[in-house]
């Protein structure tokens, strides 16, 4: 049988065997999973030699036993979480036993060896292995709360948690070939400095018959430290056009183009600000897909979709440009661009998240940006597609075979589990934490960008309506700023334009609902005294320390004109906040948006700091 194919049968047969093993060993399922990979690559390293070994699993399981236990240690701390009941304690009742007891019963119950194979593998005799494998049942049955009997079914229910994907094997036998092209160097090297060292190669113009002792040599061979092997980054680590098809899978996909990012100004993602996140990075490509339907669909133009992949030196800077590309994207400065929101996905890599944004440069789409971490590598994919579309999944599948593509290369560390997104808290960002930024707000008919004015100090509050006069200004607000958006060129035209946003602190929270609570007595008083207004309430919820009140006002004018008005008044804590909007003729918005802002508002003023940004 070809190497290869033999290799990718071994490797499809007995991973998932060998990772319930060492998952019942650690009770750590990622470092389990890393263990069974690398254990694959180093049996690929060394194939020549294993393909001829009758016991091959028998091989292998050392390998991965240790490699699990090792990294295991550094994190001793770990506990798998959302286990099924039975899992969990049969992985406590596991912890409880010693390495050896653990080990006899993984050979006992979950791959079956001969006793006396076994107890090879466990470093005992066969005697002492009978011992162990009599006192961990007993030790066990007693923990997990069972009979003896039942101890067995008991550790097959590890293998329903011991699952996940698995990177494909022609991922690892990359990885071991980059590792025996690795030792083979790092063994010249050893070479060439045990010979000099040892006294073999001698100056030019020496006697030939010199002994060693003659030239101070001693015969005692020298120990070189090898520096640690450096990745390499491969474009066979980027997606293919079909993985692509999670995105919309009404679409037909190809690829684009597949590049360095080292030609052009590097700007390949949309709200990306530099070329690459790591600019110290050991290597980048970019991948650019379209997707096209079979029958065209209007006038909305085709999806597209990019993958960016970077190589950090390190972990700890992979880390920080994974926080770099996530920025750009919760604090996005593309015009016309807005946030809708962030989701976390825990189970992807060892960090990942999914934005979606909306954006309406013409007709609206939606694009959802997903990044994830792995060990060195930081991962970002990129979908462009027509119309709304704020489900996060796609993204976050799409996001989760990026990974898989990477898992068991150089540098990577965990893979992705089937992505399940959790909403989360949009991160601070904004030249004023805790206010509404453009990337904020809702599209507008017209051209133009939100442009916001810079904050200042709120000595007359453009938030507030005629009914509540609010003033941001008495003696128990410490701070306040007030920020205005509007459209450039439309202001010209509609001077009464615009979206303000006022933000103050009071002394304590009393002060703070005493506030809110007159502002909503003044428009509930305002509807009753003047005939002519009317007031519509869309949001009202109210906590011991939130509150967020939201209305629409038609106020009637002289001359049968009309002036529409929306605002919300919000809280935390001793932070208070009121955003009003006025429209004008094409320039308007939704209520739905509205309070989609009002939300978005609340959500922010948590972070709000005025005292170093408060000026007049």
């Amino acid at each position: 049988m070809d190497p290869a194919a033999e290799f990718d049968a071994l490797y499809k047969d007995v991973r998932d065997r060998l990772l319930v093993e060492a998952y019942a060993l650690t009770g750590d399922l990622g470092v389990s999973r890393t263990a069974v990979r690398d254990a694959f690559a180093v049996a690929w390293h060394h194939w020549h030699n294993v393909q001829r070994v009758q016991d091959k699993v028998g091989w292998l399981r050392p390998h991965v036993w240790r490699r699990a236990r090792n990294r295991h240690q550094a994190r001793p701390w770990h506990r798998e979480r959302h286990l099924a009941e039975g899992v969990s304690r049969t992985l406590e009742a596991l912890n409880g036993l010693s390495l050896n007891q653990r080990k006899a019963l993984v050979l006992t119950h979950l791959s079956p060896v001969a006793p006396a194979e076994a107890a090879r593998e466990i470093g005992v005799t066969t005697t002492a292995a009978q011992t162990l494998l009599s006192s961990a049942t007993t030790e066990f049955a007693s923990a997990r709360g069972c009979e003896v009997d039942a101890v067995g079914g008991c550790l097959e229910e590890l293998r329903t948690a011991a699952t996940g994907r698995w990177p494909r094997s022609s991922i690892v036998r990359r990885a071991g070939t980059a590792r025996r092209r690795t030792h083979a160097v790092g063994g010249v090297l050893a070479t060439l400095a045990l010979v000099v060292a040892s006294g073999t190669l001698v100056a030019q113009g020496s006697d030939d018959d010199a002994a060693l002792s003659d030239q101070g040599f001693s015969r005692r061979p020298v120990k070189v430290d090898t520096a640690p092997p450096v990745p390499v980054l491969a474009s066979e680590v980027l997606l293919e056009s079909g993985q692509v098809e999670r995105v919309d899978r009404g679409l037909q996909w190809r690829t684009v183009d597949t590049h360095d990012n080292t030609t052009g100004n590097g700007l390949v993602l949309p709200c990306q600000r530099a070329s690459f996140a790591d600019p110290d990075g050991l290597g980048a490509y970019v991948r650019t897909f379209e997707g096209t339907p079979a029958k065209r669909r209007g006038k909305a133009g085709p999806a597209t979709a990019v993958q960016m992949v970077e190589l950090s030196r390190t972990a700890d800077e992979a880390k920080e440009a994974y926080r770099t590309a996530l920025g750009w994207f919760t604090g996005c400065s593309a015009p016309r661009t807005q946030l809708m929101g962030v989701h976390a996905l825990p189970s992807v890599g060892d960090q990942a998240g999914v934005v979606t944004l909306r954006t309406w440069r013409g007709a609206r789409r939606t694009v959802q940006v997903a990044v994830a971490r792995t060990g060195q590598l930081t991962t970002t994919t990129v979908s462009d597609t027509p119309g709304w579309r704020p489900s996060p999944v796609p993204a976050a599948s799409l996001l989760g075979a990026s990974v898989n593509a990477l898992c068991g290369t150089q540098g990577a560390d965990s893979c992705a589990a089937p992505p399940r997104p959790k909403a989360k808290q949009v991160p601070v960002a904004g030249i004023v934490p805790g206010m509404l930024s453009e990337f904020d707000l809702p599209p507008m008919d017209t051209k133009e960008p939100w442009a916001g004015t810079a904050p200042k100090k709120a000595v007359e509050n453009r938030a507030a309506t005629r009914c509540d006069n609010t003033s941001f200004t008495a003696k128990n607000i410490k701070h306040d700023l007030t920020r205005t958006f509007l459209f450039p060129k439309a202001a010209k035209r509609n001077p009464s334009f615009g979206l303000t946003q006022t933000v103050g602190m009071t002394r304590n929270a009393r002060q703070a609902r005493r506030f809110v609570e007159r502002v909503r007595t003044k428009i509930a008083r305002c509807a009753e005294d003047d005939p002519g207004t009317e007031v519509t309430r869309l949001v009202d919820r109210r906590s011991k320390r939130t509150e967020v009140t939201a209305w629409g006002l038609d106020i009637d004018l002289p001359d049968d004109r009309n002036l529409q008005f929306l605002m919300v008044i919000s809280r935390h804590g001793r932070s208070v906040s009121q955003v009003g909007f006025v429209p004008a003729g094409r320039l308007q918005m939704s209520r739905q948006d509205f309070t989609a802002l009002a939300e978005r508002a609340q959500e922010r003023l948590p972070r709000l700091r005025l005292g170093a940004q408060t000026s007049d």
